[in-house]
């Protein structure tokens, strides 16, 4: 009986098939743990738990200062020996300290001392029925005047390279890996990998330090997963117990790494530079005073105490935290003339617009922190329209003051006449060879600036702030390195025109998670410029991570586009939540923006009452609602084959798998161009409630598997037109009537397998030219 229960526990999940594997780790400082509280330092080994599954059990031994030789003669080697199992692993990496020839307790001569000790760790490992893995050391961080990389190992890493050939040891050439890695970052780039730190951050460290051999987290999360590749790439026994993502074939090594910034622990609080918070008082000089005066004195905390306070723009500067403790608001004035005009970007255009209420441009290691709020009074910018509001509330709002525009625009309020002003005009803002700020002083009400402008900064750090109220975007990072947005919660009216919650644009290395946006228009959205300017800008967004956030209203969950001229790739979207936003995965383009959308992955999505659809990739972006208002008629466009240019946008490469939605207009939604496909798109494991199926037009390389659909509408549950290499495979539904829609001449090669589909003419139309021959059931 008990057999019979293991076996059954086992079925489901609930017994590990067989112990998992220990590793054991010797060697230096560079893999050795270190202190976790106020300390910078982290050896890599610290970090290699990062990169496997959950049971595997990892020792290590490693200790500062050590070279094969004290580490032996310590007796540490022995220590670990005796542990030793059949099965077990160890992990050695020596050369650091081995190479010190002036300390007679350390130096290890590399072809004697050295490589007999390397012998003696893989003969005796093995003799306990463990095995053995060489790692050479990590390299030391150090370029010469013309910026080479400078090599400090001597012939240590060759020798350990030997004896792995020499044993069939398996080799771990960190030494080799680790310089890539530091060449890669360049040579000030490479600095945050390492515990250089200066004065004030840390009470261990209260001068500070320069040290270019140990790593901090960033560098040493970095070097342990290039140890987990390593394993992989060589299919070592331990590769099947590496970490996995719930991405389709990737492992935790293949995601991007994100740097946070460390700030000094002095402290500024805007009281002490005459901040007053009675609601009234305008602090913005106060305020930027703090910041400027932080930044000066090399950095720290600019301190918002409890309390209203009014300001106008404030200006981020370097190594400046500004921290909101809670009970705290920083509220933006509504006066107008205290925003002056500035160079900028709007929707992915060089443009003059409103200085935004928090501005920073060419900034390294910043942040916004605290449990308070930051609102930018947007309801004295934005225009309204009457179709997004009550009777009651149209009324109230009219009455308010402002106008309302004339004719067809009788329908939307404006706040002031330059605001409506400025809606007539055309690319209002854009910045042109003879035109000047001056010259939109007129309709500078219609220029309204993002709440969080954040332009070229590196390490930039949101974190648990509340930003509500933005007069266009609420967060709009532009070309920025390694930023985080951790627990932010976006927030604006669901009729904030041009609302939108997060705009990461043209940045790389980025990490938003554990976020909430409740807001006007996109919730999390991925752009890269807009046109011909954002092609030759050619930065796309990349190496970006999305996860645990959750989506309230918006016109999208999570968005990529329109504005993608400069490409996306590299985007991970994870455990996330859309609740009621008007459609779930949204991707968008249109003729006229270039740009490559590729390798993205998204998985474990849930939605709930979407009015549009579920999933959708659409390539006729119209720039209007996702979802027609009341009485509102739109025509699909006019399907043409025009010429493929630098101007053709391409989607590509789209992974989503584990998507449940329980309620949607229509489940999948893909329209392409007809000169341009939408190409290699895989879905799997989706369960969808929707009033309509799946929908796909000029596509090609569509794959579609363990899919169930819950519809209401009684026509086609899939249709396919103009489209190429389909594949539906163990599609489940509960409709009856037609099940496929072929239509097209162009449509060919479409799979069906494993899907409970009636083997009958009344399961498959064919239209406008497609024929029998474009289909094969299986």
């Amino acid at each position: 009986m008990k057999i019979y229960l293991t076996i059954l526990l086992s079925l489901l999940g609930l017994v590990e098939n067989g112990p998992k594997p220990r590793i054991f780790m010797i060697g230096d400082s560079t893999m050795a743990n270190k202190p976790l509280i106020d300390n910078p330092e982290r050896g890599w080994g610290q970090l290699f738990p990062v990169f496997f599954e959950p049971g595997v059990e990892i020792k290590n031994y490693a200790m500062n200062g050590r070279s094969t030789k004290s580490f032996i003669n310590e007796h540490r080697w022995d220590s670990v020996l005796a542990q030793l199992k059949p099965g077990d692993w160890v992990m050695i990496q020596f050369g650091h300290n081995d190479q010190k020839i002036s300390d007679s307790n350390r130096y290890a001569a590399p072809h004697t001392t050295y490589k007999q000790n390397l012998v003696r760790f893989v003969q005796e490992a093995r003799a306990k029925g463990a095995n053995p893995v060489l790692l050479t050391p990590a390299m030391r961080r150090k370029f010469d005047d013309k910026g080479n990389f400078v090599d400090q190992h001597g012939e240590y890493p060759d020798v350990v390279r030997e004896v792995a050939a020499a044993n069939k040891v398996p080799l771990i050439d960190l030494h080799k890996s680790t310089e890539a890695l530091l060449v890669q970052h360049g040579v000030e780039g490479s600095v945050k990998l390492f515990k250089t730190t200066p004065a004030g951050h840390y009470s261990t460290l209260p001068n500070g330090v320069e040290d270019n051999t140990h790593f901090n987290t960033y560098g040493a999360t970095l070097v342990a997963g290039l140890a987990a590749k390593a394993i992989y790439d060589q299919q070592l026994p331990l590769a099947q117990y590496l970490a996995k993502t719930p991405f389709e074939g990737k492992y935790r090594f293949d995601l991007p790494e994100i740097y946070e910034p460390h700030f000094r622990k002095d402290t500024f609080n805007i009281q002490a530079f005459g901040a007053k918070a009675d609601g009234f008082t305008l602090n913005t000089q106060s305020i930027n005073k703090a910041i400027e005066t932080c930044s000066e004195k090399g950095g720290g905390v600019v301190l918002i105490p409890e309390g209203m306070w009014l300001t106008g723009p404030v200006t981020m500067k370097s190594n400046v935290n500004l921290h909101l403790v809670a009970g705290s608001v920083l509220q933006f004035t509504e006066d107008h003339s205290q925003y002056p005009m500035v160079e900028t970007t709007y929707e992915g255009l060089h443009a003059y617009r409103c200085q935004a209420p928090v501005w920073g441009v060419n900034l390294e290691n910043i942040a916004i922190t605290g449990k308070g709020i930051i609102d930018g009074n947007g309801d004295s910018w934005r225009a309204v329209k009457r179709d997004k509001l009550t009777e009651t509330q149209w009324k109230k709002l009219v009455a308010s003051g402002g106008l309302t525009g004339e004719g067809k625009d009788s329908t939307t309020w404006y706040p002031s006449q330059g605001s409506y002003k400025g809606s007539k005009v055309k690319l209002a803002g854009v910045i042109m060879p003879d035109k000047k700020a001056a010259d939109y002083a007129e309709i500078k009400d219609f220029l309204r600036p993002n709440l969080i402008s954040l332009t070229g900064c590196k390490n930039v750090l949101l974190e648990d702030v509340t930003f509500q109220n933005s007069p266009a975007w609420c967060l709009h990072p532009l070309l920025c390195e390694h930023i985080t947005l951790r627990n932010v919660y976006a927030k604006n009216p669901w009729y904030a025109q041009n609302g939108d919650g997060v705009d990461l644009e043209s940045c790389r290395n980025a990490r938003i998670t554990g976020c909430t946006f409740d807001v006007g228009d996109d919730g999390i959205c991925i752009k890269s410029g807009r046109d011909e300017q954002g092609r030759k800008r050619g930065k796309p967004t990349e190496n970006t991570i999305v996860d645990n956030c959750t989506v309230y209203h918006a016109h999208g969950g999570f968005v990529i586009g329109s504005e993608m001229s400069g490409g996306a790739r590299n985007l991970f979207v994870s455990n996330c939540t859309f609740m009621g936003t008007d459609i779930g995965l949204r991707f968008k383009t249109t003729r006229g923006r270039g740009g490559v959308v590729e390798k993205i992955y998204i998985s474990n999505i849930a939605m709930k009452d979407i009015p549009g659809e579920a999933i959708l990739f659409d390539m006729y972006y119209m720039a209007k609602d996702p979802v027609p208002l009341a009485g509102e008629k739109r025509e699909a466009p006019r399907v043409e084959v025009f010429p493929v240019t630098e101007a053709t946008p391409q989607f590509r490469d789209f992974h989503i798998s584990n998507v449940v939605c329980r309620g949607a207009e229509k489940a999948v939604f893909i329209r392409g161009l007809p000169e341009m496909p939408i190409s290699g798109i895989h879905m799997d494991h989706l369960a969808i409630s929707a009033r309509k199926g799946i929908e796909c037009m000029e596509a090609k390389d569509i794959h579609l598997t363990d899919v169930q659909l819950f519809t209401k509408d009684q026509g086609p549950l899939v249709t396919v037109r103009g489209s190429q290499d389909i594949s539906l495979n163990n599609i489940r539904y509960d409709q009856a009537g037609t099940f496929l829609s072929v239509q097209g001449e162009n449509t060919r090669n479409i799979v069906v397998t494993g899907t409970d589909v009636p083997k009958s003419k009344e399961s498959t139309q064919f239209s406008a030219g497609a024929t029998p021959k474009s289909l094969q059931v299986r």
